[in-house]
């Protein structure tokens, strides 16, 4: 490892009158020691940057010590050529360097440390009681263990050195470019990863593993790394990822990453999108080949989420709504039309659910990250996204999602840029649709009642809106059984109550409102007798 010197200077400075928003990181090294002595781990990270605004100092995330002995100490910060110095300082969860580079300047800088992560790098004992070590940073919980900038706008590159006992294999983004013995029986194993990423998908796994090489799709290596004692399972659990992964390269767009590593872990999700090596839990692995949908699921979210990231996660549906819905489509290519609209029924009805007891919009600017896994930034997305599916045809809804990814792959997007995109290729106005779907917290509530009126032979359809705050504007369609005929009657609703009326030969048998499960609404059709 090379020596860096710190420019030495002296400074006052407090955390709290610095943002690390002052620069934009290019690449990390980090260069991790795990031990099966302890839970310690040392780190020396290696962070190339360039300076946004010249301040006195910048800063990166990193959770200190606390009271229990857990979190990260810093022992040394420098600057390459520079000269080492200990004038740095770390507080509420920060580290502030000083710094004399001026705004546009690249800078590198070594950071080493020391500590027992208090979250984020997850050391514990799989179900066969063996010890692992499995990262897990969503959405921002990197700092734990790495030195970083925590937040999914700053993407980089990203490199891990990883020094274990010898009998542990290592899994990480990017491709594995060295694995060396050391003294002590230990071994070092080093991943690169070229393609910029948030933190929340940088990962290392380190565990007793057996790897299967599943096949290769489009030059593409997918494999499955699960525990040896059940190895057999896993393999064959895994195993659909390779389908999987080739009918998303065809329906978004060419694989951003040189491998797709298909990962048993510890996560404490059910399964965790990081670029490259996605990290499922432990008892994916059953023998039942079960995990379909979840491994569609994780799979999306290497174009949306990985690739195409939201700018903040007040937008996460720009990366759980897509892949929930596209999880849908996967399945409605394989099995068939009547299984897609089985599976937005009982989304719509758990999001319903969901909006009766928590008036939060879909763009939901809390600051309390793990709240946003919920029904809105999941099955509510998937519903927004299937709605502009079924709204603007399937051929400009698919045209406007590989547009959209094409746009911003490796960058940082929010909702006005997906609209955006979707305007431009329908050539439509979205304003209304996207404001009353995203960014009001309640859902649409319809009265409908329906009578027969023999005398004029009509049907006459009334629809209220009784949900609070807002009037939708909802294209609808109503099914009516005539004898043997149905019949599909678009409408439009705009307005608080709404009258409708169709001539028909005899009294319907039934009237449905939506058939084709098309509006994400709440209510029934009544007959008024």
């Amino acid at each position: 490892m090379k020596k860096y010197i710190l420019l030495s200077f002296c400074i006052s400075f407090c955390a709290s009158v610095f943002s690390q928003g002052n620069i934009d990181v290019l690449h990390y090294h980090f260069n991790i020691g795990v031990s099966d002595n302890n839970d310690s781990l040392h780190g020396a990270a290696i962070i190339k940057f360039i300076i946004r605004e010249k301040k006195p100092a910048i800063q990166f995330d990193l959770t200190g010590v606390d009271k229990k002995g857990k979190g990260m100490l810093v022992t040394l910060t420098g600057y390459k050529g520079k000269g080492s110095d200990n004038n740095f300082k770390q507080e509420n969860d920060k580290l502030i360097i000083p710094c004399s580079l001026n705004a546009g300047d690249t800078g590198e800088i070594i950071i080493n440390y020391k500590g027992i992560p208090a979250d984020g790098l997850i050391i514990s004992k799989n179900k066969y009681g063996h010890r692992t070590f499995f990262s897990d940073n969503w959405p921002n919980r990197a700092h734990n263990w790495i030195p970083c900038v925590d937040e999914p706008a700053d993407k980089a590159s990203v490199e891990f050195s990883v020094s274990a006992p010898e009998h542990y294999t290592v899994i990480s983004n990017g491709i594995k470019t060295g694995e060396d013995k050391m003294p002590g029986n230990m071994k070092l194993t080093h991943y690169k990863e070229e393609v910029q990423l948030p933190t929340k998908v940088m990962v290392i796994g380190v565990a007793d593993f057996a790897v299967d090489d599943a096949g290769t799709i489009n030059n593409v290596p997918v494999y499955s790394w699960v525990f040896p004692e059940n190895k057999k399972e896993g393999f064959g659990d895994y195993a659909p990822a390779k389908d999987i992964l080739g009918f998303y390269m065809n329906y978004i767009g060419a694989y951003p990453y040189k491998k797709l590593a298909n990962v048993q872990s510890k996560t404490i999700f059910g399964g965790m999108e990081n670029a490259g090596a996605i990290f499922y839990f432990e008892n994916s692995v059953n023998g039942k080949k079960e995990q379909e949908t979840l491994l569609a699921h994780e799979i999306v979210h290497q174009w949306f989420g990985d690739m195409a990231t939201e700018k903040n996660f007040a937008h996460l549906w720009l990366s759980e709504g897509f892949a929930t819905y596209l999880t849908h489509v996967y399945i409605e290519t394989k099995y068939g039309k009547d299984s897609l609209e089985k599976r937005m029924r009982k989304e719509r009805e758990e999001i319903i659910d969901f909006v009766s007891v928590n008036h939060r919009p879909v763009v939901d600017t809390t600051s309390d990250y793990m709240q946003l896994l919920n029904a809105n930034s999941y099955q509510k997305g998937g519903w927004i996204l299937h709605m502009l599916r079924r709204q603007l045809g399937d051929s400009v809804f698919h045209k406007s999602i590989r547009d959209y990814y094409a746009m911003y792959a490796g960058k940082n997007a929010d909702t006005k840029d997906l609209q955006k995109i979707f305007e431009t290729v329908s050539g439509k106005n979205l304003e209304h649709f996207f404001n009353q779907w995203l960014y009001s917290p309640v859902n649409p509530k319809l009265k409908l009642k329906w009578k027969w009126l023999p005398r004029t032979k009509k049907v006459q359809l009334d629809i209220e809106q009784q949900q609070d705050g807002i009037l939708f504007t909802l294209p609808m369609d109503i099914e009516l059984t005539v004898g043997t005929k149905k019949m599909i009657l678009p409408l439009l609703i705009d307005s608080k109550t709404q009258h409708f009326t169709w001539t028909v030969a005899k009294k319907p048998s039934s009237v449905k409102a939506d058939p084709g499960t098309s509006l994400l609404f709440e209510g029934t059709v009544t007959e008024v007798k």
